[in-house]
Parts: C-alpha cells; sequence; structure tokens
C-alpha cells in the first residue's frame, strides 16, 4: 500500500483510437487498486478485442515511493510496446492506472522506431483524455464522549473533513468515525482542545 495520503488517480475508463499506416491502435486506460484490479482489466480488453493482432498493456498500482508495475509486449519485438506505454505512464503524475493498447495490423510492417512512436502516441493521448479523480486514503477510529460535548464534537468532525459511519447512544455518545489519514492529528489535537484533553479517538 502506498504511504501517500491523496493521490491522482484515474476517474472512469477512457479509450482513444489511433491509425498509424492503416494500422489501428486503441488505447484503454482505467483504474486498478490492485495487481488483481489490473489483471481483470487486461483480461477483459483481451476478451472484447479477442480477434486483435496484440493486446500490449502496462500498469502502475499505488503511487509515489510504492508501486508496482507490470508490463508486456504481447508478440511485438521486445521493448517496442510494453515498454514505451509504461515509460509515459510513469511520467504521468499518475496512480492505480492499467493501460491495454490494442492493435489491429494494417498489413505494413512499422519496425521498431514507428512501433515505439506508435505505442507512445497512443499513450499520451490516453492520458490526454483522461478524466482524473484523487485516492484519498482515510483511517477509522472510535469516539467515546459525554453528551454535552456531542453537538460540538459533531461539527468538529465534519470541519475537519470526517465522516460518522455509525452513532451508540448509551451513558455516552460513542462514534465511529473516517477520517481522511493526512487530517487525522489535526483532529486529534481539536478533540483534546474541546475536551480539556479528556476525550482521545482510538484509531483502529
Amino acid at each position: 500500500m502506498t504511504t501517500e495520503p491523496r493521490y491522482p488517480i484515474p476517474a472512469k475508463t477512457t479509450r482513444v483510437e489511433i491509425r498509424v499506416v492503416n494500422s489501428r491502435f486503441i488505447a484503454t486506460i482505467g483504474e486498478a487498486r490492485s495487481v488483481e484490479e489490473a489483471r481483470v482489466f487486461i483480461d477483459a480488453i483481451r476478451g472484447e478485442f479477442a480477434d486483435a493482432t496484440h493486446n500490449v498493456y502496462a500498469f502502475r498500482v499505488g503511487y509515489g515511493g510504492s508501486v508496482t508495475e507490470g508490463m508486456s509486449d504481447d508478440g511485438e519485438p521486445p521493448g517496442t510496446a510494453g515498454r514505451p506505454a509504461l515509460s509515459v505512464l510513469r511520467g504521468a503524475d499518475l496512480g492505480d492506472v492499467v493501460l491495454v493498447i490494442t492493435r489491429y495490423f494494417g498489413g505494413t510492417k512499422l519496425g521498431t522506431g514507428g512501433l515505439v512512436r506508435a505505442y507512445t502516441q497512443s499513450t499520451q493521448e490516453a492520458l490526454a483524455d483522461l478524466p482524473r479523480g484523487e485516492r484519498v486514503e482515510r483511517r477509522s477510529g472510535q469516539i467515546t464522549l459525554p453528551y454535552a460535548l456531542y453537538e460540538q464534537a459533531k461539527m468538529l468532525i465534519t470541519a475537519h473533513g470526517g465522516d460518522i459511519s455509525k452513532e451508540d447512544f448509551a451513558g455516552e455518545v460513542t462514534l465511529l468515525v473516517v477520517f481522511p489519514i493526512d487530517a487525522c492529528s489535526a483532529f486529534e489535537a481539536a478533540l483534546a482542545e474541546l475536551s480539556a484533553g479528556k476525550v482521545k479517538i482510538g484509531w483502529e
């Protein structure tokens, strides 16, 4: 798992197509939170384009200092397809991304340089069209507090970007909460200030 609390990801699966000397290159790019999800994505595209000459892929799962990469030339000359596609993905400042470039051979060989350019261009155009979202790593916790602080605590949770997933009203109020990881420390400090240090959150 990445240690980055927030990072850019694909917002939805996107597809573009280019033609190079009668060959069709269809690039499909989307999100994969794990290597398993990347494999499922790749297999789905392979199934959709089962009659294609090649289904080249590249993926990067994770972000920053913790990334798992994979690629395949799928029968193209070594280093002419998966590697240039992965190289472009590396420079895209994007995490949890999987790409499959489907090629229908058009009858004219492109040569190694032509293939590298075609797969590079396909990846660049797919990234240019791709809408981006954001992955926010989150952490769960539990707070038990007196009724007198309940309303103020709820406002504090909202102010720090947290959500209440469950409320239990007994002798005291117990709240199950979820926060963006990079908001946890600030919320802890604010909660301590609100309760004069008497109420603490127990993180899972």
